[in-house]
């Protein structure tokens, strides 16, 4: 008898052996500082597959950098693959834009990838400025994918100087509800429960308990709740970062004096119902859609690109804005020793049109410098450089620098004493204010070169340009006194 035969198996379908595998992250989030350029060799960090690697790295470069054209170019990041030394390479040219953001795959469509963009300067020096200027600019959270892979290099408290600013602007701006309430009182108010009334209180001599339900003008309770309890976790995760600088110890003061404010109230982890029920609604302002986004991923226990084992939350933070906020205190401690007045450009105080004519054809519509202090018959205005022209400078000299360096300071210069002519004064200081580390800027104190000088005078007028070095953070009690001294001299 013949064996029996099993069951036919399909034959084998090989069309998966054309098919490029999906792509993986080889080493996660790349880490890159800003204003520079990074070279990164593509196979190291997208892969490839073949007997031809560098050339399956490149196409999978090529392809990575297509897909995230749009994202890269919110960030200020320039990007091509080109071949140094016969291997595939990905250049990447940052802007003033610091953040962490996902990078989707080419082939899946998920964001395998991730891209950390660091401040050239440590982050202690941003701590220190933030805490400084009491917080103007904080990072902004992005509405985007969580990043594949955490960073611990990015500190905590990131994060909470974001969620405190979020949690404040909440309580400032939270609107009172009217909310049903059950209650005795002295006299009928509402909806009366006579039978109660009748039953259960005049025959124990409590004619004066009226049992009521009406509608009362109250606080979101439960929100309130949620708020402290964030708070609550944001000081015990800040108690533990004290080693971090002033900046920890500036937002564990927030937290205080927020905490103040919900005194009374207990603090409550809202449920995830809750939280659902809370997304759902329809969100009356910016402040409270942003305030409980702050709430939810604290009680989901998600993190800012660091904070969490398992994913990080896309952020960005420009620098230009943040070293503007930085020389606006700067600027505002000379006014104060001065008795000056102080504008700045954040707060529309220093703009001034420029009047076309014909109207029609002109181009850019005003001037706005960053800050201007004026005292008697002086002026000085203020331009903050987010650049690396005074280290620069410093480090090989100006004639020494690139043709691309040198015509971009040039183009500095020249808005400087745009500036300039804006006031009707007679004597009008033009400073422009450079970053350098901390290291650089001691340097320059020590040999007294934290300002430079040059004088133009036109009939009676007399104009004077400065350049001007800050530290990101540290003392920067010398460049306070030698714009000063600069404002004094041109009194």
């Amino acid at each position: 008898m013949a064996a029996r035969k099993g069951p036919q198996r399909a034959r084998p379908r090989f069309d998966w052996l054309r098919r490029p595998p999906p792509t993986r992250p080889v080493s996660g989030c790349q880490r890159v500082p800003d204003t520079t350029e990074t070279l990164i060799e593509a196979q190291s960090w997208v892969g490839g597959e073949g007997r031809d690697l560098a050339a399956s790295a490149e196409l999978r470069a090529e392809g990575l950098l297509r897909a995230n054209r749009g994202l890269l170019g919110d960030f200020g990041v320039e990007a091509d693959v080109r071949r140094i030394s016969g291997t595939p390479t990905i250049s990447l040219r940052t802007s003033g834009r610091i953040g962490a953001l996902p990078l989707l795959s080419p082939v899946t469509g998920r964001p395998d990838f991730g891209l950390i963009i660091e401040p050239r300067f440590s982050w202690s020096g941003l701590g220190d400025v933030l805490s400084t200027t009491g917080f103007r600019v904080v990072p902004r959270l992005l509405p985007l994918p969580e990043l594949p892979q955490s960073d611990r290099r990015i500190p905590a408290w990131v994060l909470s100087s974001v969620v405190l600013a979020r949690v404040e602007r909440l309580l400032d701006r939270l609107s009172r509800r009217f909310e049903t309430v059950e209650a005795d009182l002295e006299a009928p108010k509402g909806a009366v429960n006579w039978t109660r009334y009748a039953t259960e209180r005049i025959p124990f001599g409590r004619a004066l308990a009226v049992p009521c339900r009406f509608p009362d003008l109250r606080d979101d309770g439960e929100l309130l709740s949620a708020a402290h309890f964030v708070l609550r976790q944001h000081q015990g995760a800040l108690l533990g970062q004290r080693h971090a600088g002033v900046v920890v110890l500036q937002l564990l003061a927030i937290c205080e004096r927020l905490l103040q404010r919900l005194q009374g109230v207990p603090p409550q982890r809202p449920s995830g119902m809750r939280l659902e029920a809370w997304r759902r609604q329809a969100l009356p302002t910016r402040v409270f859609a942003e305030g409980l986004q702050a709430i939810a991923w604290t009680v989901e226990e998600r993190g800012l690109a660091g904070l969490s084992e398992l994913a990080g939350l896309s952020w960005q933070l420009d620098m230009d804005a943040f070293f503007e906020s930085w020389v606006e205190t700067l600027a505002d401690r000379v006014a104060k020793s001065a008795g000056a007045t102080l504008r700045v450009g954040r707060r529309e105080e220093t703009r001034v049109n420029l009047e076309w004519r014909p109207p029609k054809i002109g181009s850019q519509r005003s001037l706005l410098p960053d800050v201007v202090v004026a005292r008697g018959d002086a002026v000085l205005v203020l331009d903050a450089k987010y650049k690396s022209h005074a280290e620069e400078i410093d480090a090989r000299g100006y004639f020494n620098l690139d043709a691309a360096v040198r015509e971009r300071h040039r183009g500095d210069l020249l808005q400087a004493l745009a500036y300039s002519t804006m006031f009707d004064a007679p004597r009008v200081v033009a400073c422009l204010v450079y970053p350098c580390r901390q290291d650089t800027y001691e340097s320059l104190v020590a040999r007294g070169q934290v300002m430079s000088r040059a004088r133009v005078t036109a009939g009676s007028r007399v104009v004077e340009v400065a350049l001007a070095s800050a530290p990101i953070g540290g003392n920067a009690e010398p460049t306070v006194a030698a714009l000063g001294q600069l404002l004094h001299e041109a009194c």
